[in-house]
């Protein structure tokens, strides 16, 4: 039995934890914030319950695996879940809109078709197809399986490009962009497309061909809501990790990792405690560095995290409403801005853009004080705290009311209702998860121009990551896959190459 150190109780790292004590290790955690769940928190204020990080989950069955794998004891029997269908609602800038069934292509294909237009849906079951063959391609060496040494091979983009002539040239689609103008060719699929991104914390304007898989998953596997917010499926690690005997320790910064005969031996806390171990699973590769100075962890691939200024945030707009949630309301509305491509872009360039947002209006009676009130969150994707002053005075007002004023576009009367907002920046994603600026972690994507996240090994035995920064990189499902990753290659060795 190895005495496991693991650093912070995000997502990734509980199910790292809960996985290596069902193998027999003694395992605790080091959470220097006072609760755990990483990003996955909740609001609560005078009776009212927000989700300020997730709202929905894809690829539930991450999960599934997760606790049956840890107590033969179904997702199911510790938490709720709930197919949201419609799966979303769109709103364009045209004024055309459009409601999306939940994982069902030719719904989909059947919705998009009577909304706009003849073709298009068409169109886009044509996309999905080829989005397919692309998730085919790189979901086992892209989620499922430890980083290759030779990761190199995954910078090659697997979308299946239709060739495009162009300028008498043919050319086929390198990003999402070209995409939406020689494959999609409607500004509405084109949104309908960035937008997918964009919820992933991807910027549209750089983003690979490669990331069609976003969309994909959603079509394919479906979107689920946690009922009593998605802060339960935490709750439901934490409690799966404590009662499998993971001991956690909150308000414990971590300040260093200790290092004996060349691999890792244990922490160093910030009240000058030290805490031996024969394994530690850390947090962000970008953190890791400061951590254990002096020392190159990832080779070639060490200068990935430096990219994390380039990554995008959220603010997210905490809603109190007066009135009863109205029968017919969807769970996840998109209201887009005109240029949800360049909105980051934009940002950067000193502009405030109207933006894209999203409205999640959860009908969960545990999130309200009563059937006459309403809680709603509202979130954009901005750029992160590197990118944007969210400090300077009047910037976070001024873009939360553009986020409200588009989501008048989908609720009527929304300004009456507002009894009190809540906003949340960049910089409270900083304070409560450590990322830089605020940046939240996209997942990996392939291609030239996609982002490959550290592996979850270092170049310090005994040393490993788990969770968002790490491969394969940012959003629940992703960070779950991180975990059991980290667990394989702990309990296996390095010739662990994921389940089968």
């Amino acid at each position: 039995m190895a005495r496991i150190a693991v650093i912070g109780a995000g997502t990734g790292a509980m199910a790292a934890a809960a996985r290596l004590a069902v193998a027999g290790h003694r395992v605790a955690v080091y959470e220097r914030t006072e609760t755990y769940g990483g990003a996955v928190r909740r609001l609560e204020r005078d009776g009212f319950g927000f989700d300020t990080g997730p709202g929905l989950l894809t690829l539930p069955a991450v999960y599934r695996d997760l606790f049956i794998k840890t107590g033969k004891e179904p997702l199911e029997s510790v938490v709720e879940l709930v197919q949201v269908d419609p799966s979303s609602r769109h709103l364009f800038t045209d004024g055309t809109e459009v409601s999306l069934p939940n994982a069902s292509r030719a719904g989909v294909v059947a919705a998009l078709e009577e909304a706009l237009g003849a073709g298009a849906g068409e169109r886009w079951g044509d996309f999905l197809i080829r989005a397919r063959e692309a998730w085919d391609r790189t979901r086992r060496p892209l989620l499922e399986e430890p980083l290759w040494p030779n990761w190199q091979v995954l910078q090659r983009d697997p979308y299946p490009a239709v060739p495009h002539k162009r300028l008498l040239r043919t050319r086929r689609a390198c990003t999402l962009q070209e995409i939406g103008a020689w494959e999609l060719r409607d500004p509405r699929l084109a949104a309908l497309l960035y937008g997918h991104a964009l919820a992933h914390g991807v910027d549209p304007g750089t983003a690979p061909a490669s990331a069609a898989v976003l969309p994909y998953m959603e079509h394919a596997f479906g979107t689920w809501y946690v009922r009593g917010g998605m802060r339960e499926l935490a709750r439901a690690m934490y409690e799966r990790c404590v009662q499998r005997k993971v001991e956690f320790h909150f308000g414990a910064e971590v300040t260093g990792v200790l290092e004996k005969d060349g691999r890792a031996a244990g922490l160093e806390l910030s009240d000058g405690a030290v805490v031996e171990a024969d394994t530690v699973v850390g947090t962000g590769p970008w953190r890791l560095r400061g951590l254990v100075p002096g020392r190159e962890l990832y080779g070639a691939k060490d200068v990935v995290p430096d990219a994390e200024d380039l990554h995008p945030g959220r603010v997210v707009v905490c809603l109190a409403l007066r009135g009863a949630r109205e029968p017919d309301s969807v769970h996840r509305t998109v209201v887009y801005g005109p240029e949800p491509e360049n909105e980051l872009e934009l940002f950067v360039d000193g502009e405030m853009p109207d933006p894209t947002v999203r409205i999640d209006r959860p009908d969960d009676p545990a999130l309200r004080p009563d059937a006459d009130h309403e809680s709603v969150v509202l979130t954009a994707t901005v750029p992160s705290g590197l990118g944007h002053d969210w400090a300077a005075q009047g910037a976070v007002e001024a873009f939360a009311d553009r986020m409200v004023a588009a989501a008048g576009r989908a609720i009527a009367g929304l300004r009456e209702r507002i009894l009190w907002r809540e906003v949340r920046t960049p910089v409270h994603t900083e304070r409560e998860t450590g990322a830089v600026g605020g940046a939240v972690p996209p997942p990996s994507l392939a291609g030239g121009e996609g982002t490959l996240h550290p592996s979850n090994s270092t170049a310090l035995p005994g040393l490993f990551t788990a969770g968002g920064w790490s491969h394969p990189g940012g959003g629940l499902s992703h960070a779950g896959m991180s975990g059991s990753l980290v667990a394989g290659l702990i309990v296996e060795g390095p010739e662990f190459r994921g389940s089968q």
